[in-house]
């Protein structure tokens, strides 16, 4: 379910925006969602360290890493004395 928000800015800022938004193929209300997604990401850590492990994740699958490397990675890494 989707829900309205209401919010003000000078008309040189309104149209500004619209200028642009058209440019890109979008409407304002596109680009003040995604401006607002992309804040709400940023700022959630509990989605940033998902997407971290994602990233993490797809790149090892690149790489043909297995369970055991990694696994024997971490236990390297939490063993050795520098």
């Amino acid at each position: 379910m989707t829900t309205q928000m209401i919010i003000r800015l000078d008309s040189r800022t309104k149209t500004k925006l619209t200028k642009l938004a058209q440019a890109e193929g979008k409407n304002t209300s596109q680009v003040v969602r995604e401006l607002i997604e992309d804040y709400i990401q940023n700022r959630d850590m509990g989605s940033y360290i998902d997407d971290l492990w994602n990233r993490v994740g797809k790149k090892l699958k690149d790489r043909n890493v297995g369970k055991g490397e990694i696994e024997r990675a971490i236990h390297d890494s939490r063993t050795s004395k520098e």
